[in-house]
């Protein structure tokens, strides 16, 4: 059983009967196909605005990318010090910002404050030693798992507004946010302030599809060129845009994330039933943050279980991983089982009723 991540499994079968139905025939290259045209067509529906998509193979170009059209090279892009943009790729944001920076800030749960966000904001010196900043970064979900009410990124980006940032949202989990809170991507996006969505799909569906999708004209401007010197403008540019067809299809996305969120209920309310189990962080999403007996810990390893120990870097306050205990990262997908869910958590009560005995 693997819960290491939700990029672990295969491209759902619409996924892959849509690339199957795109393969055949010659149609014009680098996204001058109709299925491009089509997609690029589709996001503005699904997003009830005029976007340009820009349509990419890996999250970290989306990211990267998309933060190099809204920050210069002297510029500083303000994001979660546990963010991915910061903590998993590599300098990927900084290398196509050009020499940009990243500064990380603290927060609960792998998310922002907006009063912290302008609290550091207002700190800095203006002088032209200090890096102008001129984008946030947020996760929806994030890397602890929670999620950005509506009114928390509309409070964001009203911090945003008054010190001239552009508000970038790395939504690798995108729809497993939506499918949280509710919501219409509009309203969890443009209508709160967000100017330009790293769109993720892969983690959810998708063989390698994201996208870039610019609410805010003069970010896309030069786009088209940055994702060329990236290598991220694809001669089968049809064959990303025909996974994405197949992902937006029949509400397909949002059925693999429902039920993604499902799994990761049942796991995290069967944890909780588990005597010395808690919760670092509330399960919104699909990921779930236990706080576990090493004994738990040691048992689910014993018997095969993936997954990976986390970071205490962000939680609440008053809250500590005991000599005792491990903090762990369980993550489900759209592929994950309820046997599997059971299994481990089966594992985890015999563990600790071993435990009890001795």
């Amino acid at each position: 059983m693997n819960f290491a991540s939700d990029n672990i499994v295969g491209a759902s079968a619409p996924v892959l009967q849509a690339i199957v139905d795109a393969n055949s025939g010659a149609l014009p290259a680098y996204g001058n196909d109709e299925i491009t045209k089509r997609i690029k067509a589709r996001f503005a529906e699904i997003f009830e605005h005029e976007v340009s998509v820009f349509l990419v193979t890996t999250g970290t170009a989306a990211n990267a990318l998309a933060l190099s059209s809204a920050v210069p090279p002297w510029g500083l892009c303000v994001c979660h010090q546990e963010a991915h943009v910061i903590d998993d790729e590599c300098g990927a944001p900084e290398f196509f910002m050009h020499g940009a920076k990243l500064a990380g800030l603290p927060g609960v749960g792998g998310k922002l404050a907006a009063q912290d966000v302008s609290a550091y904001l207002r700190s800095l010196p203006k002088a032209v030693k200090q890096m102008p900043p001129k984008a946030l970064s947020i996760s929806q979900v994030t890397e602890c798992g929670t999620v950005y009410s509506l009114d928390e990124i509309a409070s964001l980006s009203a911090v945003c507004r008054e010190h001239g940032l552009s508000l970038h949202m790395d939504g690798a989990r995108f729809v497993n946010a939506l499918v949280s809170l509710g919501c219409t991507p509009a309203e969890m996006t443009w209508k709160q302030g967000v100017d330009i969505l790293s769109f993720g799909a892969t983690k959810n569906g998708c063989l390698m599809a994201e996208a870039i999708v610019v609410f805010k004209p003069e970010l896309a401007e030069a786009l088209d060129y940055r994702a060329k010197r990236a290598g991220q403008i694809i001669s089968k540019g049809r064959l990303i845009a025909a996974q994405l067809e197949g992902y937006f299809a029949n509400d397909h996305w949002y059925d693999n994330a429902r039920h993604a969120n499902r799994m990761a209920k049942l796991l995290s309310e069967g944890l909780l039933g588990l005597p010395g189990v808690r919760m670092a962080w509330p399960t919104q999403a699909n990921e779930v943050f236990p706080i576990v007996p090493k004994a738990v810990d040691q048992a689910l390893k014993a018997a095969g279980l993936q997954y990976l120990h986390w970071t205490e870097a962000s939680l609440p306050e008053g809250e500590a991983v005991g000599p005792d205990e491990a903090l762990i990262r369980l993550v489900v997908s759209f592929a994950t089982k309820e046997e599997e869910i059971r299994q481990a958590l089966e594992i985890a009560r015999s563990a600790l009723s071993r435990q009890a005995a001795e």
